[in-house]
């Protein structure tokens, strides 16, 4: 869950441009590996939270409403869990 929230913030906050953020961005902001990210994308965008888009060069993601409602109610969830002493 942790990496799907670096994703999913990563896709919110750090975009380098309006098109959304590349996998190389993504590898580098959730410290994940290029196999295991490109499972994890293709799960979020099936499941409408994060949007795809193609250029010339590469896809870029970019986060959907329904991934900042996921985001905004993992947050929550993340915090309330913190506040009793657990770590997600």
């Amino acid at each position: 869950m942790k990496i799907i929230g670096d994703i999913l913030t990563t896709t919110r906050d750090y975009i380098p441009d309006e098109n959304g953020a590349n996998v190389t961005h993504l590898i580098r902001n959730a410290n994940i590996s290029h196999g295991r990210l490109s499972k994890i994308l293709s799960t979020l965008v099936e499941q409408g939270l994060l949007e795809q888009t193609s250029s010339k060069r590469a896809c870029k993601y970019k986060i959907s409403s329904e991934g900042r409602e996921f985001l905004n109610a993992y947050n929550t969830f993340n915090e309330f869990a913190q506040n009793f002493g657990l770590r997600i």
